[in-house]
């Protein structure tokens, strides 16, 4: 590709090849039976997920970033449609032709490929799902959502045949993040068992007649799954994540061997029925990985074949197999510091490897009762959607920034129209989610940038203000900038209504430092007081005159132990100083007076001169 390659596809017949990559977004098309490239086509826009609905390349189905599914068959693109909401994958369902979409909405789009028309959707009770698969033996739809179920649907009857909670599994004692676990990759290995991966790097596997996993095997670098394949002849599970491919046993759980890269991995492709197996990674080239052990070469490479026999090595297991990564300071908080030197510490980097089996019952025991807080949480959140409040009160506010959303929704409501997007956007939507970007009213920064907003949050008792805004005029030294903007009468700021805010703010912040600044000079500035008999020498004192004068500004100001440098709360740094009082108002009508008598007795009068007329001549 020319940047990335992005998707891989081997055609039903096992004869085509087809990659989707960037930039420009493109396939390509390769022959096997001639090793030689059949076709390349350029897209409109990139390609998320694609499907080949025929044994060969003739009819292909795409699902496109911008909303769009895109059809094409043998001579190039037949057909392109949009969908309600952005799609994350695409699955189909043969004996109805039936195309499934799914995306950032709780419903699953169901377009019919005989009839060219959107049927009714599935709604699922989660608010967006990320991944969707199709089983080939029965036909059951399962979906997976990003509040860590699985929903069943059965395309015959048009119903959910049942929910699977996969989070309460995969969160053990272990587990960090609050956030649930979502789904991020399915995969159906004959008619009754399942593989579900999620986004904290695990990997349960289900038998759909039961609820509990029969195997959870867990990647340890709490990266989403974005792939997950069964070998067809072998006991044998792919699972692969942006990092790394693992090949486990589905029985016991014990790892194989794992392929790494240098550039991180987009899609895994595996031959059926070979050893061979293809991925699809963040560079120009496609990597192509060839196991003997796990089956025999495809037709079109069996020189393969002949060449790893020459080429036979004798096995070596994976150093750190089923090891997890810890920190000096997680190993003291398990309490397994005491174990620093021994074989069961393996030292790396910053920290060390330990093995899972121990890492995983030492957790247990430093905080035992974390999973059936975590159950117990589970349950109470299911009990309170079940059984609501009779008095609850539907505002449609979050929980965060409630103010901020309620004046939004109002410009809205004047503005006539529907709703704000900017609550609907998923850009936007921690700002109404997480509380660390919850809106401090009481910080310097937010009264004095936002004098509007913070005008409008007061209470709109008028006389409360006032009373307020008195008692501060009274209190207050009036400096030379205060007069300067209040005697400016051609000063078009002043008109404005925030300007009167910042200042008002300003002396709120100042009168607040102030009597911070008194509070602190009580307690550690005190006067020294001396007597008439112990009176400092007069000399001694004009010594230490001329040593501070001859010092620089800053190991003076070092030596009082002021420090000129403030750092506020947002983080920036301020300057602060202090201006020197104001002359009273007789001293400046004093100086006035003085320098018009000066100016008087310099002018040189001119009353003398008299206008002359002259004739015309």
């Amino acid at each position: 590709m020319p940047g990335v390659s992005t998707s891989l596809r081997v055609s039903k017949d096992g004869q085509y090849i087809m990659a989707t990559g960037i930039y420009k977004p493109r396939i390509k098309c390769f022959d096997v039976n001639n090793l030689s490239l059949k076709f390349e086509r350029c897209l409109d826009s990139e390609v998320v997920t694609f499907e080949i609905l025929s044994d060969d390349y003739t009819k292909i189905v795409f699902l496109q970033c911008d909303r769009y599914v895109e059809f094409h068959v043998g001579h190039g693109r037949h057909y392109r449609l949009r969908v309600p909401r952005f799609g994350r994958d695409i699955a189909y369902h043969k004996p109805s032709c039936d195309l499934f979409v799914v995306g950032a909405s709780s419903e699953v789009y169901r377009l019919n490929l005989e009839l060219g028309q959107f049927l009714a959707p599935f709604v699922s009770k989660a608010s967006e799902i990320s991944c969707c698969g199709v089983n080939d033996e029965h036909g059951l739809l399962i979906c997976g959502t990003d509040s860590g179920h699985v929903e069943a649907w059965d395309p015959r009857t048009k119903i959910r045949q049942g929910i699977l909670d996969c989070a309460l599994h995969c969160t053990d004692s272990e587990y960090k993040n609050e956030s649930v676990p979502g789904i991020t990759a399915l995969k159906f290995d004959g008619p009754l068992r399942m593989g579900v991966g999620t986004s904290t790097g695990h990997v349960l596997l289900y038998d759909i007649r039961s609820s509990k996993p029969l195997l959870v095997k867990d990647h340890m670098n709490e990266i989403p799954i974005k792939k997950i394949e069964f070998h067809k002849h072998l006991d044998y599970v792919y699972s692969m994540d942006s990092t790394i491919v693992k090949i486990w046993n589905k029985n016991t759980g014990k790892q194989y061997t794992s392929i790494e890269s240098s550039v991180d991995f987009n899609d895994l492709c595996v031959v059926p029925n070979t050893g061979l197996s293809m991925m699809a990674v963040e560079d120009q080239k496609m990597q192509i990985y060839y196991i003997p052990s796990l089956g025999p070469a495809p037709k079109w490479c069996a020189f393969l074949d002949n060449l790893t026999e020459e080429m036979e090595s004798s096995a070596s297991q994976t150093v750190y197999d089923d090891y997890k990564f810890v920190t000096k300071q997680e190993l003291e908080s398990l309490g397994l510091d005491h174990l620093l030197g021994t074989n069961l510490l393996r030292a790396y980097m910053h920290g060390y490897f330990v093995d899972v089996r121990l890492y995983k019952r030492a957790k247990s025991i430093a905080d035992p009762f974390a999973f059936e807080e975590y159950k117990k949480q589970k349950i109470r959140e299911k009990i309170q959607q079940e059984r609501p409040s009779r008095l609850k009160v539907d505002d449609n506010l979050p929980k965060v920034n409630r103010e901020l959303a309620s004046r939004l929704l109002d410009t809205d409501s004047r503005k006539k129209k529907v709703s704000s997007n900017l609550l609907k956007d998923d850009r936007f939507k921690a700002l109404f989610e997480n509380p660390d970007f919850e809106v401090d009213k009481q910080a310097e920064e937010y009264r004095l940038l936002n004098p509007v907003l913070s005008r409008l949050d007061k209470p709109k008792d008028k006389q409360v203000r006032e009373v307020e805004s008195m008692q501060i005029d009274d209190q207050e030294e009036k400096d030379s900038d205060v007069d300067l903007y209040q005697s400016s009468d051609e000063s078009s700021d002043e008109d404005r209504s925030w300007v009167k805010e910042v200042k008002k703010q300003h002396r709120i912040i100042r009168n607040q430092q102030q009597d911070n600044n008194e509070g602190d000079s009580d307690n550690n500035n005190k006067e020294s007081i001396y007597e008439f008999s112990k009176a400092p020498k007069i000399s001694s004192n004009i010594k230490s005159i001329t040593r501070v004068s001859k010092a620089s500004l800053g190991d003076r100001l070092a030596k009082e132990g002021f420090s000129t440098v403030v750092t506020g709360t947002g983080g920036n740094r301020e300057m602060k100083f202090s201006m020197r009082g104001k002359k009273s108002e007789f001293d400046k009508q004093k100086k006035m007076k003085k320098h018009y008598m000066e100016r008087k007795q310099i002018v040189r009068k001119t009353g003398f001169l008299t206008k002359k007329k002259f004739k015309k001549s």
